[in-house]
């Protein structure tokens, strides 16, 4: 298997000799087996990147996060076209949950301006989210909730199953699956983090967007989170902010994504019921997403792509997703932030052994 999969080894091993890498995992499962599973470089100044090092991987939280939300769906608690407001009193936004799902609610960004700490208080942010005007009629246009997916998702787990979405999500899915997936890290996971860095220093103004721009306000409020002094503190890892902090393994990330190509079961443990998959996985919206800029085609937590694979990938450069016509899931998680070209020239070569 090994020698079949060479060149994405060859691959990897050049993104760190070249210096292009330097800390990452990366993992691939095709026809339902582990075929690929890498790390390499290092996860802060002489610490080895280990297999049990995590990394905060971004935007590829969020379909982790649908997930929490749609076992609820599975199991009956509520249903994609319920109004949030059912279920989330005094919710004001008039959103169902499928368009909250889908990033076509209307908040793309947190109304109030926040301090940086206020990442760490769930409960004042949620409260602004509830209170805020749609900045367009729910379902009408997408936006993708770049730092409020999280909390419109998770306050919905926490107000419909009485769990935090970090709780939710280590006793109903990462346990069951055996999954190194979490939200709100302890102490002692938290010295499992690997330090994000620049891969280029001009990166962080590339990323921010033109002031007073949807972009701008979204990934802003509460700054810091592109901030190196932030992201890499306890306050951050120790949060939970399911839209952009999910901490991870590569591994971690390929195996959930091969649990959902197979209908939502792995390894005999049934979390999904296969029309739930389906459901979550088709495409719910596709056209202009307002804070992208281009053209998204939109499932319920995952963007879909031309070649009809599904998942998401993350500023900074890491990236999960499944790819049902080829038979594989992906992963591949960085700390050096930078652009996705490394998952391109993976990917390149995964599909040249395919």
């Amino acid at each position: 298997m090994r020698a079949r999969f060479a060149p994405v080894h060859d691959c990897f091993a050049d993104l760190l000799a070249s210096g292009r890498e330097t800390g990452a995992g990366l993992a691939v499962w095709h026809d339902g087996e582990p075929v690929v599973d890498l790390v390499g470089g290092e996860r802060s100044p002489g610490r080895p990147w280990r297999p049990e090092t995590l990394v905060n991987v971004y935007s590829v939280g969020k379909p982790v996060a649908a997930l929490c939300l749609l076992m609820l769906v599975d199991r009956g608690r509520l249903d994609l076209d319920d109004a949030v407001a059912d279920h989330w009193p005094g919710f004001r936004a008039p959103a169902t949950v499928r368009q909250v799902l889908a990033h076509t609610a209307g908040l793309p960004a947190f109304p109030v301006p926040r301090p940086a700490e206020a990442v760490a208080d769930w409960d004042l942010l949620c409260a602004d989210l509830a209170a805020a005007e749609p900045e367009w009629p729910p379902g009408s246009v997408a936006g993708e909730h770049a730092w409020t997916y999280g909390h419109l998702v998770g306050e919905l787990v926490r107000r419909v199953d009485g769990r935090r979405v970090g709780r939710f999500l280590a006793e109903e899915i990462a346990g069951p699956w055996r999954l190194d997936l979490h939200f709100g890290l302890g102490e002692a996971d938290q010295r499992r983090c690997a330090d994000l860095t620049y891969g280029d220093p001009e990166w962080p103004r590339r990323a921010a967007g033109e002031p007073g721009s949807l972009w701008s306000r979204a990934v802003d409020n509460p700054p810091g989170g592109r901030d190196l002094e932030v992201v890499n503190s306890p306050l951050w890892r120790g949060a939970e902010v399911p839209a952009v902090n999910l901490h991870a393994t590569a591994a971690a990330l390929a195996r959930c994504y091969s649990g959902l190509l197979a209908g939502g079961t792995l390894d005999g443990v049934r979390l999904f019921a296969p029309e739930l998959v389906a459901e979550a996985t088709r495409v719910q919206y596709d056209g202009d997403d307002l804070l992208l800029g281009r053209r998204a085609r939109w499932t319920l937590g995952m963007q879909w792509e031309p070649d009809g694979s599904w998942g998401m990938g993350g500023i900074g450069g890491s990236s999960a997703w499944a790819d049902p016509d080829r038979g594989y899931t992906f992963a591949y998680a960085t700390s050096r932030m930078g652009d996705h070209d490394r998952v391109e020239a993976l990917v390149d070569a995964l599909h040249s052994c395919l």
